[in-house]
């Protein structure tokens, strides 16, 4: 043990010597730093921005004046999702996807005002975030502060005699790889200072917090042990360079950028044009509520006006005009949830597609873990989708059945004067309308998530580990 603890502490001093080294050592731990603080705060605006946002169009939905209910329908509603308290660490998918809604009648709208759309064309590679900082950057600082700690030795000789003085390999590797992890602790800890900051919002499960900081820990322990093996492994610190930037190269850019494109190409997503167009297909074969001989709606008549055992539609005790809006929305919701399902259960297998490619890349399955974790992956944005889609039904269903028990159909079909004015509700009503609340997973819900990455990444070290150990006997052996 004081053998390996002697060999960290010498390749510790010996880069906090090395100008160049202790220099990356300070601008990553900085820029870790700047990104939390950054990140804290342009999420923290962003909520307030939403919120105020939500409020906004909560107060100019209840003040509208006296209407027809159907004309509440057409006014429609905006929704909007606050970021999670843990967004500000690993934004995710949320800057392309959107985080506000417009619900109105007859239609199923998706999620628009992404920051990606508002943002300038530099948005598009990525924010700064303590995740990207620790995702990318710091393997990279790694690879080349790291990337001589045992070629080095053999460059120069000097293994052999460290040999010689009675270290043997197995001292000398771990006393190297611990003095990686060292720096990697370093670069890990603004970013874990600023996540458990966000940790004491209300709604963070503290299980989660602790999950996802395990998760980097393995990342980053994933990216010193191969460090240490093909270090072990080159006889010149310059291939073992050029090896672990080509290796850092493929995981973090190559493979995570090629994987969903693989994915699409094998799972591809309809189009909004053709969504919509076989939702009015669709649509069409049902029937149409404004044909009076249309054979679904003649018998969707026939069984109102049994149900209510009369013979005329002027008979009903509630207005048939709100009733058959009632019928014409459940259909065309059922056919939204429909194509909706559809399009959520192929944007799954996409993503478990890419998830296997966490077999090629530690970064795929770390992103996976931490998206999870900051609950700004794909399941919590469709999980919004669903949300508001649910809350968009009841309130369009709420005001048609309003329409029917409200207005008269005689007053509803009248042409006169007063006609529009008779028609009308009194505004009250809109106040009764239940209030948008996104409601996130559970805390176990986002540890199951996050579980598939860790297994990912504990498998990637254990391999990284017996790799190394196989090296190092090699070592050994050539004594």
């Amino acid at each position: 043990m004081s053998a390996l603890l002697a060999v960290m502490r010498n390749e510790l001093r010996a880069m906090l010597r090395h100008r160049t080294a202790l220099a990356g050592i300070a601008l990553l731990a900085m820029l870790a730093t700047v990104a939390t603080v950054v990140s804290l705060h342009h999420m923290n605006s962003a909520a307030e921005y939403r919120a105020r946002q939500q409020a906004a169009a909560q107060a100019a939905f209840e003040a509208q004046p006296d209407r027809h209910p159907h004309r509440v329908v057409h006014y429609g509603h905006f929704v909007y999702r606050l970021p999670s308290a843990l967004a500000a660490f690993d934004a995710g998918v949320d800057p392309f996807t959107g985080s506000s809604m417009f619900l109105e009648g007859h239609r199923q709208n998706t999620a628009n005002f992404g920051d990606v759309m508002q943002g300038s064309i530099l948005t598009r590679f990525g924010q700064l975030t303590p995740a990207f900082v620790l995702q990318v950057l710091a393997p990279l600082v790694l690879v080349f502060l790291g990337h001589g700690v045992l070629s080095h030795e053999s460059e120069r000789g000097t293994l052999r005699q460290l040999m010689l003085q009675g270290a043997s390999v197995r001292s000398i590797v771990g006393g190297k790889l611990l003095a990686l992890a060292v720096v990697a602790a370093v670069f890990m800890l603004p970013a874990f200072v600023g996540l458990s900051s966000m940790a004491a919002a209300p709604t963070t499960s503290l299980g989660v917090v602790g999950a996802v900081m395990l998760g980097y820990v393995l990342y980053l322990g994933v990216w010193c042990v191969l460090i240490a093996l093909v270090s072990a492994g080159m006889k010149r610190r310059r291939d073992a360079l050029l090896a672990l930037v080509a290796l850092w190269a493929l995981s973090t850019l190559l493979v995570p950028r090629v994987a969903p494109d693989i994915a699409y190409a094998s799972q591809p997503l309809p189009d909004r044009l053709q969504t919509e167009v076989g939702i009015a297909r669709e649509l069409r074969a049902m029937g149409d509520s404004h044909d009076p001989n249309d054979p679904y709606f003649n018998r969707f008549r026939q069984s109102v006006l049994d149900r209510h055992s009369v013979e005329r539609i002027e008979e009903l005790s509630v207005n048939y005009k709100g009733l058959l809006a009632v019928e014409g929305e459940r259909l065309t919701s059922g056919l939204f949830d429909k194509y909706a399902a559809r399009s959520a259960a192929i944007q799954h297998e996409q993503n478990r597609l890419v998830a296997w490619f966490s077999v090629l890349s530690p970064s795929i399955a770390l992103r996976q873990l931490s998206m999870a974790a900051a609950a700004t992956d794909l399941s919590a944005h469709l999980r919004f989708l669903d949300q508001a889609e649910a809350h968009r039904y009841r309130m369009v269903q709420q005001l048609n059945q309003l329409q029917a028990d409200g207005v008269s159909y005689a007053d509803d079909t009248a042409r006169d004067a007063g006609a529009d004015q008779r028609k009308r509700v009194d505004h009250s009503h809109w106040q009764d309308i239940p209030r948008f609340t996104f409601e996130s997973r559970t805390g176990t819900a986002q540890l199951k998530a996050m579980l598939p990455g860790f297994l990912a990444l504990l498998a990637w070290l254990m391999v990284a580990l017996a790799a190394l150990e196989w090296r190092s006997r090699r070592l050994e052996v050539a004594r």
